[in-house]
């Protein structure tokens, strides 16, 4: 059958055969994602019109998005949006991708903060798309947040999504680097709750990494230093002027760093929590009072 004839089964079968050849986990699951984006429709649909005839233009810009996909680009930068705590966060290669292991600090925020009618000031160092502290302003619907990172670009998606959730009139976002001297006092404060993401890997085990990750998401999220902790020195080095008596910071970690990191935040005055585990067991949040 001519491709300009192929039903959107025939369309998704193809996709689904390529994908397997590159070694793509899931690669059906993934077909269809891309089909459903390429036709602009629901999944649902798809499902009911499988074997209607697929419009030329639709099964051109499949085989463009496979394509893409065999070369092993996050299918979250090529549907452009990824789903975090059953929210939808536009995504674009100026930011990290929102991964199930950080809805662990949603849960402790929720666990450790129970009251969700408290005006809570918040504030999140490394932004990126915004998953943590948007998600954070919409279960705590008094609550106002400050984010700061040190991409433009990736304000840009943050301030994308927060008016697409309808919380921007909350939200303040600063670019700033804690690199440099002066970012603490642009911040104000100080704050109730310091939530962070920042980068955690080795810089020598970057180009390691899956190569969905190593190739295409950006490096200035990734890349922790020489032992994966400098921005946690950063951070914990003027913690105690962000945050307040009593305030809490959650901040994520990567495999096997929660111990040093925790003794990184005793160091600069605060205490310490136990570890909070993602899905697969990893000590990934570490909570601490100060």
């Amino acid at each position: 059958m001519e491709s300009w004839a192929a039903s959107y089964d025939a369309l998704l079968r193809d996709a689904a055969v390529a994908l397997t050849a590159a070694g793509i986990d899931n690669a059906r699951f993934e077909a269809r994602l891309m089909l459903a984006h390429a036709a602009g429709v629901r999944i649902e649909w798809l499902v009911a019109h499988g074997s209607d005839p697929a419009p030329p233009a639709v099964a051109e810009t499949l085989r463009e998005l496979t394509a893409r996909r065999v070369r092993r680009e996050p299918m979250a930068y090529i549907v452009g949006e990824r789903e975090f705590w059953g929210l939808p966060f536009k995504v674009s290669p100026a930011v990290l991708v929102p991964r199930p292991d950080s809805e662990t600090l949603i849960e402790a925020a929720l666990a450790l903060m129970p009251d969700r009618t408290t005006p809570w000031r918040i504030l999140d160092l490394g932004v990126g798309s915004g998953c943590l502290l948007l998600t954070l302003l919409h279960e705590f619907p008094r609550a106002r947040g400050v984010g700061m990172d040190a991409s433009a670009a990736a304000l840009a998606v943050t301030t994308a999504n927060a008016e697409a959730l309808g919380i921007a009139s909350r939200l303040r976002l600063i670019e700033g680097d804690w690199r440099q001297p002066g970012w603490v006092e642009r911040l104000g404060g100080p704050f109730d709750l310091l939530v962070s993401n920042p980068p955690y890997v080795e810089t020598a085990a970057i180009a390691g990494l899956m190569p969905d990750v190593a190739r295409f998401e950006p490096h200035l999220a990734l890349d922790g230093g020489p032992d994966g902790l400098v921005a946690y020195r950063a951070i914990a080095g003027e913690a105690s002027r962000l945050v307040v008596p009593g305030g809490r910071v959650l901040i994520e970690a990567g495999e096997g760093q929660a111990p040093e990191i925790s003794a990184i935040l005793s160091g600069a005055g605060f205490v310490p929590g136990r570890f909070w585990q993602d899905l697969g067991g990893i000590d990934r949040v570490i909570p601490a009072t100060h």
